[in-house]
C-alpha cells in the first residue's frame, strides 16, 4: 500500500493484480509505504486503521484506488506462483497439485494452507457488499489504469512486469470453472463491472 499526498491517493494492493510493478512505478510520488505484510493491507482495514491516522494526524483524507482481475487468472497466478521449486515452504506448494484440485481447495469451507489466497471482493468491500474504495480499475485495462495514474501524478510512469510466475500450463476444466464461478460469484460480478466501466468511479 502506499500514500501518495501530493496526488490526493492511496493504492491499495490487491494480491496478484500486478501491484509490485504499480507500486515501483509510484514509489517516488509516495509518502508513505506500507512493505512486506502490511503491502496487501484491505480497504476495511484502511479506513478503520489508516485513514483515521492520516486524517487526525496529518490532516490528508486521500481517495483510495485499486485493481481487480479475472478470478480464474488471479488463481491461476496463485497457482504458479506456488508451483514453483525454488522453495522449501511443502505447506503451500502446489507443485504436485493439478489447477483443477488447487480450485476446488481453493473454494473449500476450510481451505488448506496452498489454497488460502484471498478473496478480491472480501479485500475491496465491506460485510454488506459496499465497495469501500474510491476507483477501481480491472486489470485487463491496464491503458486506462496507467492513464489514471500518470494524471494524478503529473508524469509519466512505466509499469515493468515484476514477480512474474512461471509460464506453466494451468488449464481448468468446466465443471471446476462453473463450481467456481459460483462459489464466487460476487468477485466475478464486481470484475465484470469494473471491466465494463473501465474505471468504476464511486
Amino acid at each position: 500500500m502506499l500514500v501518495c499526498s501530493g496526488a490526493n491517493l492511496v493504492f491499495l494492493a490487491v494480491p496478484k493484480t500486478g501491484t509490485t510493478a504499480i507500486e515501483v512505478a509510484l514509489m517516488s510520488h509516495a509518502d508513505i509505504v506500507f512493505a512486506k505484510h502490511r503491502k496487501h493491507m484491505t480497504a476495511h482495514r484502511y479506513h478503520k486503521v489508516i485513514a483515521p491516522f492520516l486524517a487526525d494526524t496529518l490532516n490528508v483524507r486521500p481517495e483510495t484506488m485499486a485493481v481487480i482481475r479475472n478470478p480464474v487468472d488471479r488463481l491461476r497466478s496463485w497457482y504458479r506462483y506456488r508451483k514453483r521449486t525454488d522453495t522449501d515452504d511443502a505447506a503451500h506448494s502446489t507443485a504436485d497439485l493439478s489447477f483443477d484440485t488447487f480450485i476446488m481447495d481453493v473454494i473449500a469451507d476450510d481451505p488448506p494452507p496452498h489454497a488460502r489466497v484471498g478473496n478480491q471482493f472480501d479485500f475491496l468491500c465491506d460485510g454488506k457488499g459496499a465497495l469501500l474504495v474510491d476507483h477501481l480499475f480491472a486489470y485487463e485495462r491496464q491503458v486506462i489504469l496507467r492513464s489514471f495514474l500518470c494524471d494524478r501524478v503529473g508524469a509519466q510512469l512505466v509499469f515493468k512486469q515484476k514477480n512474474v510466475s512461471p509460464d506453466i500450463p494451468a488449464p481448468i476444466s468446466a465443471n471446476v470453472e462453473d463450481a467456481l464461478r459460483k462459489a464466487r460469484a460476487p468477485e466475478f460480478a464486481l470484475h465484470a463491472r469494473a471491466l465494463e466501466a473501465g474505471h468504476l468511479s464511486v
